[in-house]
């Protein structure tokens, strides 16, 4: 069995930052997910998947947060079945799920997904706007667009708009109801789905991530209409990408507000108020951290931050 990458400064940093979750986070980090299916309700309903995928020998259990979605532990291949072909459920880690569920989209909003390829949070969004409103997404790589509007046909979206785009500069020349930034990060989270993805981590990629990220989530806020929702969330632990992004917003846009997402079923941890000699606003508390033995998922990191 291939075992996973692991340098010793990601695991002395894990260790200095967890305390006494260390042990179980590694322990959880070392272990394969349950799979996950996303039923795509603008295909199919709910009980229809369930017994599609009972027919193939494949049981689910409720994902405790989302009603529609699902664990499964198979050796199947679930991307393989004429089921995925047909759009009628999405496979991704369930703790992706919780940008979208804490944006709350709403049909007929007008909403932007800054990173958006390989377009699993952009399906959700879509979903839950019932295909009603406008989704503009864009991704900075033009070889992930592809990929993007594969699965927004698959799942059957007509209410996205895609499109080539940088987080950091994007100026789509609109204001809108609700924006996710799923910020490209170092993904030290990814562990337990991809045994190498911390082959090319180290402190100055993560360093060098902050800065970039900083910019995305300044311009990011800019673009969203008073009242409006943004939603910032990172696949990675590591502060400098997680709350001191967050209060570097707070400390240059004075009518950022933090808000707790309370989700049912969810289990997650308060945002830390500083890290190393690095101090950051309090109101980060309101932050989820979530981390991979929480709710048997992969970790990860959500504020949501409304306008005004």
């Amino acid at each position: 069995m291939q075992k996973p990458f692991l340098p010793d400064k990601f695991l002395s940093r894990s260790k200095e930052l967890l305390g006494n979750d260390y042990n179980a986070f590694l322990e959880a980090s070392l272990s394969k997910p349950p799979k996950c299916v996303r039923v795509n309700t603008l295909r199919v309903s709910v009980s229809e998947v369930k017994s599609e995928l009972s027919e193939a020998g494949i049981e689910l259990a409720e994902v405790p947060f989302c009603s529609h979605a699902f664990f499964c532990d198979t050796s199947k291949r679930l991307g393989s079945l004429l089921w995925h072909a047909l759009g009628h459920y999405y496979l991704q880690d369930a703790s992706s799920l919780v940008p979208v569920l804490c944006l709350e989209p709403r049909p007929n909003e007008r909403q932007l997904d800054l990173a958006a390829s390989p377009g699993g949070k952009a399906t959700h969004i879509c979903q839950l706007m019932h295909d009603k409103g406008i989704l503009v997404a864009i991704d900075s790589n033009h070889e992930r667009i592809p990929a993007l509007r594969y699965n927004l046909s698959r799942l059957g979206v007509t209410c996205c708009a895609t499109g080539i785009g940088f987080a950091e500069s994007f100026d789509p020349g609109m204001q809108f109801d609700k924006i996710l930034l799923d910020a490209p990060c170092s993904t030290d989270s990814l562990i337990r789905q991809r045994l190498d993805c911390l082959k090319g981590w180290s402190p100055e990629l993560v360093e060098q991530k902050s800065v970039l990220q900083k910019k995305m989530i300044l311009n990011a806020f800019s673009h969203l209409k008073p009242k409006g929702i943004l939603v910032y969330s990172t696949c990675t632990s590591a502060p400098e990408e997680n709350e001191e992004v967050v209060s570097h917003l707070l400390e240059n846009a004075p009518d950022a507000k933090i808000e707790r997402s309370e989700i049912k079923g969810l289990k997650s941890r308060k945002g830390i108020f500083g890290w190393r000699r690095r101090l950051f606003d309090s109101r980060v508390a309101d932050c989820l951290r979530i981390l991979p033995q929480d709710n048997n998922t992969e970790g990860f990191f959500v504020a949501k931050i409304r306008k005004g």
